[in-house]
Formats: structure tokens, sequence, C-alpha cells
């Protein structure tokens, strides 16, 4: 059986995980914007299936305070899930957007007001502090990002956060944030339809500067929160047929191959899925599979 280590390591600061982890949004039943993806998973099904991401060597967790419906807080299911596991499991939680119990979002939090986010995260998860806390840039009403970094470094001075990271930024407030205090991550939607990171060099920078970057909606294709088999297109199914993968599984092997400083947070509420991600761990693509996968969809379907 593959397990997570097969994509080998990263380390967050002073915390080495496997660069494939798990991201617990889609437990909730509800997408990042609150779209429904039906019921929500039983809890017991639910622990059941972290404890087997932990088992196949996951040691990462991505979630958040913010990440619930009306049935189900992901924080709530991965503090089930951590506090009848022996093992070390590395927790990374995002602030800075809010919702309100109703589910309605709420505009991005004060600095000040984001100790308070902290501190929900902590009772939820059952922690005295917090491996990891992303600040989620919320819209372009945060141009800048240094009140808000500051105020999270100032909880990471009191011991309330270990390490922190930086959600849906650009370069320059990665620049920015380091100015204030260590940043060992940076997690921003990317994807092989979707390289806006590319673009603006954000991930070749996080390589330069030795931090994890961490793609979210990695195998959704240009519709970012579809199910990973809405756009497939023939050069990803070709190279899944040779190696006998599915296209989801290129995808995220696709990602890996950016270098060895991305990591992989893929979500799944299917036990098979969740195997079938942790397995694209070990996936090897060649230069030239890599090579067609990088051509232009509309290159590839005029060739």
């Amino acid at each position: 059986m593959n397990t997570a280590a097969a994509a080998g390591t990263w380390r967050l600061g002073d915390l080495e995980v496997n660069r494939v982890g798990y991201g617990a949004m889609r437990l909730t039943g509800n997408g990042m914007r609150g779209n429904s993806d039906g019921t929500p998973i039983d809890r017991a099904a639910a622990v059941g299936l972290l404890h087997s991401a932990f088992e196949q060597g996951v040691d990462h967790i991505d979630t958040a305070a913010f990440y619930f419906s009306p049935l189900r807080s992901a924080n709530e299911l991965v503090n089930r899930a951590l506090s009848a596991w022996s093992g070390d499991v590395v927790v990374a939680t995002k602030v800075g957007p809010g919702r309100e119990p109703s589910g309605e979002w709420l505009t991005m939090a004060r600095p000040d007001q984001l100790r308070g986010q902290v501190e929900e995260n902590l009772r939820q998860l059952g922690r005295d502090h917090l491996d990891v806390v992303n600040l989620r840039r919320n819209g372009p009403d945060t141009a800048s990002v240094a009140e808000h970094f500051g105020a999270l470094a100032e909880l990471r001075r009191a011991g309330l956060i270990r390490h922190l990271g930086l959600s849906n930024v650009r370069p320059e407030h990665v620049t920015e944030a380091l100015a204030i205090a260590p940043v060992v991550c940076v997690q921003n939607s990317y994807a092989l339809d979707w390289r806006r990171a590319d673009e603006t060099g954000l991930v070749d920078l996080c390589r330069e500067l030795g931090i994890a970057f961490v793609p979210f909606f990695a195998i959704s294709g240009l519709r970012r929160e579809a199910s990973a088999d809405q756009r497939h297109d023939a050069r990803v199914r070709s190279v899944a047929r040779a190696h006998g993968a599915t296209p989801a599984q290129v995808r995220l092997a696709w990602t890996l191959h950016r270098g060895p400083h991305v990591l992989a947070i893929p979500g799944t509420r299917d036990p098979a899925h969740l195997a079938e991600n942790i397995a694209a761990g070990a996936l090897r693509l060649s230069a030239e599979e890599l090579a067609l996968l990088d051509t232009p969809a509309e290159d590839a379907a005029g060739s």
C-alpha cells in the first residue's frame, strides 16, 4: 500500500510533515462558498476516515473554524479524530474571514478581532496552541496584510500560535509579511488549469524562500470547487491510462512535481478516493508527460 510518505517530506518551521496531507472542508457537506456537497458524513464515519488517513501516513490537516454546515463542523470532527489518535498530526487552520452561526459570510475581520478567531479555533480543536495559522486575505479590501499579520505575530509571541502562514495572497504580501515574522507556508488556489500562482511568480518565490506552497482546489480544473471528474481533457486521460491511474491522481502528481516545497491537501469523504489521493504521491511522471501536461489545452486539442 502506498502511503503519504511516498512523496517525501517538507518542514513547516520545526514541524516535518509528509507532502500529501488532507483538507477537511468537504467533511462538513459545504464548500468554501457555502455550496452544498450533499448530506454531511456521519460523525463516526468521519472520524474513521480521518484515522484511515493517519494510518496511511497523512500527518497534516487543513481546516478552519469557518468550515461548517448546519450539521457539521470540520474542527469538531478533527478534534474527535485527534482525541482518539496517539500519533503526531500537524493541524493548520485559517483566520481572517468569518461566518455567522447561520452560515452568512462576514467581511474580513479587523486586526483586533483575530485573537477571538484564534481562540475559537483553539476551543473547537481542543488545543492550547495552534500548530499553523494562515492569514487568509479576503478580497481587495485587504490590499496590505501588514496590520493583520502583525496581530497574529503578537499571538505567536504569546504562545497561542506556533507558526504563521498566508492564504490567497500575492508575492508582495509574502514579502510584506516576512518583514514582520517568519512565514512557513502559502496557501493559494493552484491547479493544472489554474496557474495564476505561476503567472505571478508566487510558486517560484516560495521555493526560493524555503516556504511551503500549498495549493487548494488542485484537482478541480477551471471550475475550482467542482468535483475532480468535471474537467479532464485528453492529455490528462492519456497520461492516466499509461500509469493505470485516475485523472485526479495525475493532476495531484503534476502539482507535486512542481517542486519539493509543494504540498497537497486534497479533501474527500470517500475512503476509496482518500486512498487514491494518497497513492498519487507515489506517481512519477516523465519529462515527456510533464511537457504534454504543460501544453495549453487549446493547443493539445488542435494537435
